[in-house]
């Protein structure tokens, strides 16, 4: 019996998947967190619920994520390559200012 052939598929180098960029960024103290927080739909990408934990972010998409009494509203300025440290995560988006 032969196995199903699966189409290998490259990684986009201009995107990067929601629960990992979580992670990168320090919205989320592990990918499991992160995974979680994307799943349960409190994630905003552009305005749309996220649902899903592979959705793909690119450069110059906003976020709102909810951490405890706070909702931070985020645009993406560049796609971080690993998790550093927290200068280097809020070097890689600004803050919105949400309505006052």
């Amino acid at each position: 019996m032969r196995g199903k052939k699966v189409a290998k598929t490259k990684p986009d180098p201009l995107a990067l998947r929601i629960d990992k960029l979580l992670w990168y960024l320090r919205f989320a103290g592990n990918r499991t967190m992160a995974k979680k927080l994307a799943n349960k739909g409190h994630v905003r990408l552009n305005g749309r619920r996220v649902d899903r934990a592979h959705l793909m972010v690119r450069q110059g998409d906003i976020l709102t994520i909810p951490q405890g009494r706070e909702v931070h509203v985020i645009r993406i300025a560049i796609l971080p390559l690993r998790r550093g440290s927290a200068p280097d995560a809020q070097s890689c988006f600004e803050r919105l200012r949400t309505g006052e």
